[in-house]
């Protein structure tokens, strides 16, 4: 059916990774992976490569890790302007470019926003890219001829900011939220409670869930870690799969050391056919929406996501269909609670015969930093164009459960129908708030827990309430007692004596 010359559309999808143990492995640059993605975005649409390129209005990037904080300087050096090195390097000069704050949502919130923009009129081509150099840099560490990845473009750039100030405080970096395991322990560790598991039915549960994730990577020629797993695998703590922070063994973490780069050019259908886009790889969003959760310690139950819940509902509302209706997902997996929190709202189980990811997830294809779905979004409209009118879903997920961006993809043709999540994010700001104790005495009870197996000594991690008040707390406990209970029982609601010291951190011991 005809649609609005103005309708946004996918025409190309870009991927490429290098892997350590390839014989022609290069240890590549952020920007030349990003560099190699983009390329076969616009090898992808069929058009004259050039043409498309000169046509990009905007460029906008994800961040790499070694440029998420400005607390560290990138080991092998890096550009100045990320985002207009990889343009130059394909020949482009947008009039914009853009670098995004972290957070794995980026990439399907920058194709929704582009994707709007285009819709509004407000431009006609927008490329969305990204990349992740984690191999590159461990390759390199303790060798002598060290790259220097130093460039100095200058030029026009819309840095948005670090942003990981909405994921972490100062209270909650003392207490040992300092990295990603260790929040999403506290997370799937509620879970758990929630539903009443023994820490080994929960095991079991979580490598049930990831053991087909690994079957996907393993076919997938773009995954960094091709090797499918057996759930016995997953659950067994070895040498090769150590605990990283409870409840994880390494085999159910994002892995991070990976060289992988994305694109995906979005352009109106007018631009389209006036560059010679080939139609009939035309994908359309038909849904999308984005949603902020409350800061973690304020949640009344981090055992659950309504921003991924709402965000969902919104996204499957505005491409009017249901959850049966979707044919393919790529859900977020850096760990197990995302893909979890998901399911649990919408009734997929974990052997849903669709799949629940379409790349392998970030422990077995890679886990590219800020850039991953954008990975997802490419398997999603290649499926999409394998299989023309299904659907396919996927859920970008950022922060400790903080942010989640959904987009509904199709070949079907449709105009651009706006979607309510400025008007719903409302919902999340009125839900309640639990107090805080920063400086916490006297009896209480962990409400969930995580251990650090990651620290040189062993630390329990704990979020708790105390039995005065019912305000929550954190602590941490390297208590002997305590710790035993944490990695060798079941410490959900074991009753804890928390004491406040003078640097201000607060420590447990079992009562």
């Amino acid at each position: 059916m005809p649609v609005d010359p103005r309708t946004p559309v996918i025409v190309g999808v870009g991927q490429f990774t290098e892997r350590i143990d390839d014989p022609d492995y290069r240890g590549m640059s952020a920007v030349e992976l990003a560099t190699e993605g983009v390329r076969a975005a616009l090898l992808d649409t069929g058009a004259d490569v050039t043409a498309v390129a000169q046509a990009i209005e905007v460029f906008a990037g994800l961040r790499q890790f070694e440029i998420c904080t400005p607390f560290n300087t990138p080991s092998l050096g890096a550009s100045d302007n990320y985002v207009r090195s990889v343009a130059q390097r394909v020949g482009a000069d947008p009039a914009r470019a853009v670098l995004e704050p972290i957070g794995g949502n980026g990439p399907q919130k920058l194709v929704t926003e582009f994707a709007g923009a285009i819709a509004a009129g407000d431009i006609e081509v927008a490329l969305i890219l990204g990349s992740e150099p984690g191999s590159t840099a461990k390759y390199f560490a303790t060798r002598d001829d060290k790259p220097d990845f130093t460039e100095h473009v200058g030029g026009q750039l819309d840095d948005r900011g670090y942003g990981f100030e909405q994921y972490m405080s100062e209270y909650t970096a003392n207490h040992g939220l300092t990295g990603a395991p260790v929040q999403y322990g506290l997370l799937d560790n509620a879970r758990r409670g929630r539903l009443g598991l023994t820490v080994d039915e929960y095991r079991l549960a979580m490598a049930e869930l990831f053991a087909p994730f690994s079957k996907v990577a393993a076919k997938n020629p773009f995954s960094s870690s091709p090797v499918e797993r057996s759930v016995d695998e997953l659950i067994t703590v070895t040498d090769e799969n150590r605990m990283i922070c409870d409840p994880y063994p390494r085999l159910m973490v994002a892995r991070d050391t990976v060289n992988q780069g994305a694109g995906v050019l979005v352009m109106s259908v007018a631009a389209a056919r006036r560059l010679g886009a080939a139609e009939e790889k035309w994908v359309y969003l038909h849904g999308h929406a984005d949603q902020t959760e409350q800061g973690l310690l304020d949640r009344e139950d981090v055992s659950v996501s309504y921003s991924a819940k709402q965000a969902v509902a919104e996204a499957l509302r505005v491409a009017g269909v249901g959850i049966d209706d979707i044919a393919t997902f790529d859900l977020y997996s850096c760990f197990p609670f995302p893909v979890f929190a998901v399911c649990d709202d919408f009734g997929l189980a974990a052997d849903d015969p669709r799949g629940l990811t379409l790349t392998g997830g970030l422990p077995y294809f890679g886990g590219p930093g800020n850039s991953y779905s954008l990975h997802g979004i490419a398997e999603t409209v290649a499926q999409a164009r394998d299989k023309p009118g299904t659907f396919g879903l996927v859920g970008a997920n950022g922060g400790v459960m903080s942010k989640y961006s959904v987009g509904v993809y199709s070949t079907t043709p449709a105009d651009w129908v706006a979607d309510r999540s400025k008007a719903l994010q409302q919902d999340i700001a009125a839900l309640p708030k639990v107090p805080v104790t920063r400086n916490a005495n006297g009896p209480g009870v962990i409400e969930t827990y995580s251990v650090r197996y990651d620290w040189s000594e062993v630390t329990g991690i704990i979020i708790g309430r105390l039995a005065a008040d019912d305000s929550r707390f954190m602590a941490i406990t390297t208590d002997y007692e305590l710790l035993a209970l944490m990695t060798g029982g079941d410490p959900l609601g074991a009753k804890i004596t928390v004491a406040a010291g003078d640097d201000g951190i607060n420590r447990a011991v079992l009562t």
